[in-house]
């Protein structure tokens, strides 16, 4: 009799309904995992979430930007910024000067006194292009004259105003700068050096929309004379106040060092910051003290200072140029000495 090869019918039944079991038991864990997988997929992120995910982050940054300038934070809302681009130097210059009619066209050493602020001015590293900004065809001859460049530009209220316009127009022909650099006409002994100082050191400052020069007062004489704009600054350089009064008040005898800081009216200003500036209505302060860059603190809007090293000798009245002209004079006189 021959041996069957198949196994015994009751293992194999027994087997097969062990095994049924086991897939019975795994099968609803299994179906569990894929209807959840499946509702993860179907489900939708709800709008609602997304949008209160992005006010999240908008609210995260704004946390972040509130440790900077309020009033940086104000104009960059309205505008972006350019963070490069040329520097032009821009020189406001009238003829119907109140104390000194025609003062850009008085004599030095022989040459208007506009033309030794221009090429003293053109002497700066950084200064891509330097105009004349004048409401006067005498002025914008003579600059011409010189080989310089000028702008004719209407009446202005102040010399800001004019440089916000001879920009304006000169932007249309060449295209805008990314930054301004106002030099006062009357400093024909403008440092080109300081000029240097103060573009170098307003560029590094990330959000720095202008800046200007302040020299140690030397002597209490300067510090009572109203003529003499007076600069009070914050622990990082920024401007507090200025004023033709002797501000910080001395209390007490100070020290030559403490007497404080004379400001130079030399400004430096990003372009879209100019056209803000230039739109800024008048405040009590700037018109009280009649020192426009008030008008700049009143708004809130910050100014950087930098140390100059030299005051130089501004021209406001006739008897000034015989003191400019001795000191051009004695530097000529150390120049051929200096060769010989």
């Amino acid at each position: 009799m021959k041996r069957s090869s198949r196994r015994p019918a009751g293992r194999t039944r027994r087997g097969a309904a062990a095994r049924s079991r086991t897939s019975a038991k795994s099968r609803p864990a299994a179906k569990s995992r894929m209807a959840a997988k499946a509702r993860t997929a179907a489900k939708p992120r709800p709008a609602a979430k997304a949008r209160r995910t992005t006010k999240a982050r908008t609210a995260a940054s704004a946390r972040s930007a509130g440790r900077t300038h309020s009033a940086v934070r104000k104009l960059s809302a309205r505008t972006r910024f350019a963070s490069s681009g040329d520097v032009w130097a821009v020189i406001p210059a009238r003829y119907a000067s109140t104390r000194f009619p025609g003062k850009p066209l008085a004599l030095l050493a022989g040459r208007p006194m506009i033309q030794h602020t221009y090429e003293r001015t053109a002497r700066t590293p950084s200064v891509a292009r330097v105009l004349v900004a004048t409401d006067d065809e005498r002025i914008a001859a003579a600059v011409r004259g010189f080989g310089g460049d000028a702008v004719l530009t209407g009446e202005a209220a102040t010399g800001t105003d004019r440089i916000a316009e001879a920009v304006r127009l000169e932007s249309a022909r060449h295209g805008a700068p990314g930054w301004v650099l106002n030099v006062q006409g009357d400093e024909p002994l403008i440092d080109p050096a300081d000029l240097e100082r103060l573009v170098v050191g307003v560029l590094s400052l990330p959000g720095a929309v202008m800046g200007t020069l302040v020299h140690p007062l030397r002597d209490e004489a300067e510090q009572r004379d109203p003529n003499v704009v007076k600069a009070v600054l914050d622990v990082d350089g920024r401007a507090l106040y200025f004023s033709r009064a002797p501000i910080p008040y001395p209390r007490a005898a100070a020290p030559p060092t403490a007497l404080g800081w004379r400001h130079l009216g030399v400004y430096l200003y990003r372009m879209d910051f100019l056209a803000v500036f230039h739109r800024l209505p008048p405040t009590p302060l700037s018109e009280r003290e009649l020192l426009e860059q008030l008008r700049v603190l009143e708004h809130g809007y910050p100014i950087h200072c930098f140390l100059a090293r030299a005051v130089g000798f501004g021209v406001d009245v006739p008897a000034d140029l015989a003191r400019v002209e001795d000191w051009i004079a004695a530097q000529a006189r150390r120049a051929e000495a200096t060769l010989a």
